[in-house]
């Protein structure tokens, strides 16, 4: 049964120590996910049930914990030895995910279109050439642009997820 948060397709999830790769990957098709590097899994576990965030794991130590077994906490368990792109495929076929608009892929913040002129200064000047459209993350202040390595990205996640259809 989904709880409320899955049926209105607010999947955020809360990564163990161990999938730092799945983070950036899951924010890159849209998802807000969490990763800190050695973070105790009493801690994820706590973090993930005040934010109702899905916990992904490889540790099926996890599954016991109480806070899982009540069902306070869900858990997307991850096969051991996948590689982060099958990590991802796998993740989004029991989840039924869909790509969406990409977030910073470094903290998870949502992307804001900036205006070119606004940044001037502050593009690689070959970047601020050739590209038109430009964006800062909400939370870390990075600003992104689709450069040449986007087509790469592109693939990578049309390979382990669909599209969403809206």
């Amino acid at each position: 049964m989904l709880t409320h948060q899955e049926e209105h397709g607010a999947h955020r999830f809360a990564c163990d120590a161990m999938h730092g790769g799945l983070a950036r990957w899951l924010r890159a098709a849209g998802y807000d996910a969490t990763w800190s590097y050695g973070i105790d899994d009493g801690v994820l576990l706590q973090q993930a049930e005040q934010e109702s965030r899905i916990v992904v794991t490889s540790d099926s130590g996890i599954l016991l914990r109480r806070c899982v077994t009540q069902g306070r906490v869900t858990v997307q368990f991850v096969p051991r030895g996948l590689s982060v792109d099958h990590q991802l495929a796998h993740v989004a076929f029991e989840l039924g995910l869909t790509r969406r608009d990409p977030r910073c892929m470094k903290c998870g913040g949502a992307l804001c279109t900036v205006p070119k002129e606004s940044v001037v200064g502050e593009a690689p000047p070959k970047a601020y050439a050739w590209v038109d459209q430009f964006w800062r993350c909400s939370r870390c202040a990075a600003l992104l642009w689709r450069g040449t390595h986007w087509l790469e990205i592109e693939r990578r996640l049309a390979a382990a997820m669909p599209r969403s259809a809206t």
